[in-house]
């Protein structure tokens, strides 16, 4: 009680500091902003016809204090991201009710033929320049933009010299300071020499105990099954060295990613919120993440077709997943040896062109290209034995986006986009497992035979298309509309994963159920593969800049034939129709010269036809809209003596349309404060759910339908030096 009365009585303390002026030359640059993911070529936001956040390097500084890592600050700043779920797993944290596409400088980190998460989170903070967002479905990158893009841009040397950030801080939970105390670190060099110019950064973060608002420990398998955010250590070397001579540029870089869970204990779902179970010890291997990332980047501004960029990428990907037991939320295991490792690797070469237009009207131009990727995704358990069907899968695309300018106040944009996919399935062998989702034939548990897959070679295709325009309203005020298409490959490997047991029809037509039936114990990939799913966007929205105010305000519907939902009482995938709806704002204003006030809000929700009748029968599980309402009201000032502070309100509604796994909702109020000294030494505090608010996160909830406690009074400080 004492702690929450300092922390309440430093908050109202600071609105009472005096405050100076904060620099606003009145002139608009919101719609001007640089972006460079929704067309693939740099262009201003003011000729985007598609709704795009971009959160800057200032506003990164301004939040990260607040911010566990970067998947969570996207989903406080993003309208359309769900809700953090607060652990390293971005498990359930959809984009408009689908699938987000994640970028690292143009390049995809995410595994398209087996999904999986631990993406967003592991990306240092301190290695951002800039992150930009394109809401709805889009086909420029290739598979996996349902419901959005998340492109990370990371730091450049900019300043002639060498030039050193430091950065330590801690973080720890007021329910049990001494056992949840938790350092980081970050060191960066950065700088420019002639014609070369680097940046490298090397980072370090542990996590200890956390605790939940009522002060109780939380699971280390808060995401049943992909890991929580206590007991981890993680660390990441990046790097990029470019040389640039008049209008030729030539870069590469490494992102060399690492993290570690050792939990204590197995997870308690019984007690209504998942909770350690303190008398079952873990006895798996860690939760381990050691990944690699290379990119080579060459651009030629006087190209002679017009601006070329070629890229050429590397990653690989290692992620060992938890030890999960047989329970409610975990009803398929394999008998002998239950815990993975993915292994993935995924390397590409892009080439596009941006080329000039003036022969249709004056501005007008088009990026073309071409995309080649490749793909090795196998998972094993700790032993060795194949889980999923090893699979290779080569992709070649061609793409073309143009932009005519048809008046001197409406622009359109029209693009396309075939991708031509060759993929081949090793044979393998389910192992024998086990299910306790037959109840109703008596079997408590049930033995599910091995079965053996036949592979074979496939190969399949799809074109998007994309049109939409922008109209200039006023001076300040522009309307966009567009049409937009993405597609997603359907998560093969999770139906390998389950063969003959991905319904319960198979399981005595090809598994077998001991002591029931006897299966044929063979079935082939093509009898079970998923179709990919093709999505169609269409929004509308009103954007505008007016010095002092800056808004932006979309509505879109998203319809697909097929689609992607996972049923939680069935552990499988289905294929139906679905659609989805949703009003998007964010706003600004400079209310006075010292204080600015902002908003992020949203709405979303989706059907499906459940029975394949043609008819929508259902709203969407919450796995797919954890949530239906979310936003962050903020204010930020400007103090004398170079202080700076935040507060906020974050609160979401949670939802009710399954009413045996209703979520609900939290209001949470957050605040941070930072000074600056002469020195370029910044100390800064933050304090992340002050009342210290007993809830439940509906991202984690929704996975598997079990509640997972949100977390409670953090409390961060960090101290960051520049020389």
């Amino acid at each position: 009680m004492k702690i929450r009365s300092c922390i309440l009585w430093a908050s109202t303390a600071l609105c009472t500091l005096p405050a100076h002026a904060q620099d606003n030359s009145g002139e608009s640059v919101f719609l001007d902003q640089i972006v460079v993911t929704a067309n693939r070529s740099e262009g201003s936001l003011g000729t985007v016809a598609q709704s795009v956040e971009i959160i800057s390097e200032e506003q990164i500084e301004e939040t990260k204090i607040l911010a566990t890592d970067t998947s969570d600050l996207v989903s406080r700043l993003v309208p359309g991201y769900a809700p953090s779920n607060q652990t390293i797993s971005g498990a359930s944290e959809s984009f408009r009710g689908r699938s987000v596409l994640i970028m690292v400088d143009g390049v995809p980190r995410n595994t398209p033929l087996r999904n999986n998460s631990r993406i967003l989170s592991l990306i240092n903070m301190e290695n951002i320049a800039r992150i930009e967002v394109v809401n709805g479905a889009s086909s420029l990158y290739g598979a996996g933009a349902t419901g959005g893009t998340i492109n990370i841009i990371t730091k450049r040397g900019v300043e002639d010299g060498i030039n050193v950030t430091a950065t330590v801080g801690a973080t720890a939970f007021t329910a049990n300071l001494p056992e949840s105390i938790a350092p980081n670190a970050n060191v960066s060099v950065e700088g420019r020499n002639g014609k070369f110019d680097y940046f490298f950064s090397l980072s370090g973060d542990f996590s200890r105990r956390t605790y939940d608002g009522a002060g109780n420990e939380l699971a280390s398998d808060g995401m049943l099954g992909q890991g929580g955010a206590d007991r981890i250590s993680e660390g990441e070397a990046f790097g990029v060295i470019g040389y640039e001579t008049d209008a030729k540029r030539f870069e590469i870089s490494a992102d060399l990613s690492y993290a570690r869970q050792d939990p204590d204990w197995y997870t308690d779902y019984s007690t209504g919120t998942s909770v350690p179970d303190y008398s079952n010890p873990y006895d798996g291997e860690p939760l381990e993440e050691n990944s690699q990332y290379f990119t080579a980047r060459y651009t030629d501004a006087d190209f002679s077709l017009g601006s070329l960029e070629v890229k050429a990428f590397y990653n690989h990907i290692e992620k060992q997943s938890l030890m999960t037991e047989l329970s409610s939320v975990n009803t398929f295991v394999y008998t002998s040896d239950n815990q993975t490792v993915l292994y993935g690797d995924r390397a590409g070469l892009n080439a596009s062109v941006n080329s000039a237009l003036d022969f249709l009207t004056e501005g007008s131009n088009v990026t073309w290209g071409v995309d080649y990727t490749f793909d090795r995704t196998t998972q094993e358990t700790i032993g060795g034995a194949d889980v999923i069907a090893p699979m290779t899968q080569n992709q070649i695309a061609g793409f073309a986006q143009a932009e005519i300018p048809i008046v001197d106040r409406f622009r359109m944009q029209a693009g396309a986009r075939f991708d031509q996919f060759f993929l081949s399935v090793d044979d393998f062998t389910r192992p024998e497992s086990q299910t306790n989702l037959l109840s109703s034939l008596g079997l408590p548990v049930a033995t599910i035979g091995a079965v053996d897959v036949t592979g074979g070679d496939f190969s399949y295709n799809q074109w998007t298309f994309n049109i939409g325009g922008v109209f200039d309203v006023t001076e300040e005020m522009q309307a966009y509309g567009n049409f937009s298409q993405g597609y997603a490959l359907a998560d093969v490997g999770a139906f390998t994963r389950r063969a003959g047991a991905n319904t319960t029809a198979e399981l005595c037509s090809i598994s077998g159920i001991a002591g029931v039936c006897t299966g044929s114990g063979t079935t082939s990939f093509s009898d079970i593969s998923p179709e990919p799913q093709l999505v169609n966007t269409y929004e509308i929205g009103l954007r505008g800049d007016w010095d002092m105010f800056r808004a932006n305000l979309s509505a879109y519907f998203s319809t697909s034939d097929k689609g992607t939902t996972f049923d939680i009482s069935s552990n499988s995938v289905s294929q139906q129709k679905e659609r989805l709806w949703g009003v998007e704002f964010n706003g600004e204003a400079h209310v006075l010269d010292w204080m600015t006030v902002g908003s992020v809000l949203a709405y979303s929700e989706g059907q499906y036809d459940t029975d394949d009748d043609g008819e929508f029968d259902s709203y969407l599980p919450n796995n797919r809209i954890p949530t239906t309402f979310k936003g962050l009201l903020y204010s930020t000032m400007n103090f004398e003596h170079d202080i700076t502070a935040r507060a906020e309100v974050e609160f979401f509604s949670g939802r009710s349309r399954d009413i045996d796994n209703k979520i609900d909702g939290a209001v949470l109020l957050n605040a941070a404060v930072a000074k600056t000294f002469e020195n370029n030494g910044k100390l800064s505090l933050g304090v992340r759910n002050i009342l210290d608010t007993d809830y439940i996160n509906p991202t984690a909830t929704a996975t598997r339908g079990i509640s997972v406690a949100g977390l409670g009074r953090t409390i961060a400080l960090s101290y960051q030096v520049k020389f």
